[in-house]
């Protein structure tokens, strides 16, 4: 997948010293003149740094760290995830917002805080999936971040420390740990994902949330988008689609992000399953037998987790 980093190439090999336009946000640190924006319909609600002229890039031992949000009528918890974002220590980061079309305050936040996202615009989507792709497509980032709308960076020192250390030559995967926080109290944490991966793991769950993972751009041009015909799973497919020849995975035991919990009634879980059973069978990651097996070993988990549910027990 190509987008605008490609086509700055020339234009960063001009650029041997940023501009500082505002030393308090990590998104305006390190700024370069910037002339690559494609043209915005002049009904699109848009705005960002991009539209100011600012742009970023790579320096060295500093790769460009791009963050990208989803949003969809998210002005409750939306600006909460943009100051975990620009508050930031690490000294070279994007953020790009790409919103569906809101109709609440979600806006009213964009507008208030374009001085300090570099690119963020509003039009109807067809979904997260989508919404992603448009986000990777405007970034020029060599890692990209995803957070949606409520996600939160837990500390200002996380981006920091997960990049340390990093090879951008080799390194294309990077991922830390997750909270799952309350919805409404996101002090009262309900777990911590545990700092390990396995590539079988893949074949029965998720284990590199996008929330703490750290994707290279190039592991994009290799494998491809996100899948809109997913619409809760998307990153877990596109990881099946490399699952024969998954990169190296470099895992921090660094506590990322908070993920709100959201009220997921048990339709949508049923959706959740199915889309997961799919995205395996489509990826032939396994004989029909196996994905037989690990289907109904998932559903007898599950309906055991609910019976304990009902006894009164919290699990996830």
């Amino acid at each position: 997948m190509e987008g605008p980093r490609d086509r700055m190439t020339r234009q960063e090999t001009l650029n041997t010293s940023w501009l500082e336009v505002d030393s308090r946000y990590a998104t305006t640190r390190r700024c370069v003149p910037f002339e690559g924006l494609r043209r915005v319909e002049p009904d699109q609600p848009h705005g960002g740094m991009q539209f100011q002229g600012h742009g970023k890039q790579d320096w060295p031992y500093c790769p460009l760290v791009t963050v990208i949000t989803a949003v969809f009528n998210g002005g409750a918890y939306l600006e909460e995830t943009i100051q975990s974002v620009i508050s930031q220590t690490y000294p070279n980061l994007e953020y790009i917002v790409v919103d569906g079309g809101s109709t609440d305050s979600t806006l009213d936040i964009l507008q208030r805080y374009e001085t300090v996202i570099d690119n963020w615009q509003s039009l109807p989507d067809r979904g997260i999936a989508d919404a992603f792709n448009k986000g990777v497509a405007r970034s020029h980032g060599t890692y990209l971040n995803f957070q949606g709308a409520g996600d939160f960076f837990l500390d200002p020192d996380v981006i920091t420390r997960m990049m340390q250390g990093v090879d951008s030559q080799k390194d294309w995967l990077i991922c830390g740990q997750i909270a799952r926080v309350a919805e409404h109290a996101p002090s009262h944490v309900y777990y911590v994902s545990k700092p390990g991966f396995k590539t079988r793991t893949l074949l029965f769950r998720n284990p590199l949330p996008h929330q703490a993972l750290f994707t290279h751009r190039d592991f994009f041009t290799r494998y491809g988008q996100f899948d809109v015909g997913f619409r809760y799973v998307m990153d877990y497919e596109l990881f099946l689609r490399a699952y024969r020849s998954f990169p190296r995975v470099i895992m921090k035991p660094v506590q990322v992000a908070a993920w709100r919990e959201g009220g997921v009634n048990s339709e949508s879980l049923s959706k959740i399953y199915r889309e997961y059973f799919r995205a395996r069978a489509e990826n032939h990651v396994a004989s029909p037998f196996m994905l037989y097996a690990i289907e109904k070993l998932i559903l007898l988990r599950y309906r055991l987790k609910q019976v304990l549910k009902w006894m009164g027990f919290r699990l996830y």
